[in-house]
């Protein structure tokens, strides 16, 4: 199970959001680039990235620190946070990113998604962020009025490398990860599956351990890092265990 430690970029610091809210935000002292490595020298391997300026403008706001990310410290990333063009997915993927993640812009054009997978094969990961079992878009302030499972379905054949779930009602909130819809998600997709949103304990890392689902690749841990409900050294002796 890989354990993805996460960074939200948002005016070259590292923040946290609750549920997406911008105006619900808390700003930490150290740097992403800092911040990565310290995960690095902690022996973790992959990273999650959003760049929160990237999905407010739709631009690689900050493409530098991705750049210094990648070239100081070896580790995979994938990064995701506005992008909506394949000039943004291209400029990520010759900064030496292992995945681009497309969200809204995969929702509202699906086509956009097909021709992404054709263009970058293995580099799209497909953000799916949901809340009571639909889609939301924009940054969570739009319901799609789309079923997670029936978009899917849809688009299960065009060739993404990588699906990240995430239950809204969970994320920053600490209160576990939605664990069934998660494997709801695992036994309809194509490809293997990330679990995000929520994680609270060390008790929730072993628990997605426990699934033993081979289609749930890895797990996303944010604020609980931040907020220190768990720390560096118990997570990374989880990577070993």
């Amino acid at each position: 199970m890989k354990i993805f430690p996460a960074i939200d970029i948002k005016d070259k610091k590292c923040v946290r959001l609750v549920k997406g809210d911008f105006n619900n935000k808390t700003e930490y002292k150290m740097s992403p680039v800092n911040q990565a490595g310290k995960y690095k020298d902690h022996g973790f391997k992959n990273l999650h990235i959003v760049d929160l300026d990237g999905a407010l403008t739709g631009e690689t706001v900050n493409l530098d620190i991705i750049e210094k990310i990648v070239s100081k410290f070896n580790i995979k990333i994938e990064i995701g946070g506005g992008v909506r063009s394949f000039e943004s997915i291209q400029r990520y993927a010759d900064a030496g990113v292992e995945k681009v993640i497309l969200g809204s812009a995969a929702i509202k054009d699906r086509n956009f998604l097909k021709e992404a997978c054709e263009k970058f094969p293995s580099k799209i990961a497909l953000g799916l962020d949901a809340k009571d079992g639909y889609l939301s878009v924009s940054g969570w302030k739009e319901n799609s009025n789309k079923l997670t499972l029936d978009y899917l379905r849809e688009v299960n054949e065009y060739g993404a490398s990588r699906l990240i779930y995430t239950d809204i009602n969970r994320d920053g909130m600490k209160q576990s990860p939605n664990f069934e819809e998660t494997i709801k998600v695992a036994s309809t997709s194509n490809c293997p599956v990330i679990i995000s949103g929520g994680v609270s304990s060390i008790n929730d890392i072993k628990k997605a351990k426990e699934l033993n689902n081979q289609n749930i690749e890895g797990i996303i841990v944010g604020k609980a890092i931040y907020d220190g409900d768990i720390k560096l050294d118990e997570l990374a002796n989880e990577l070993n265990a």
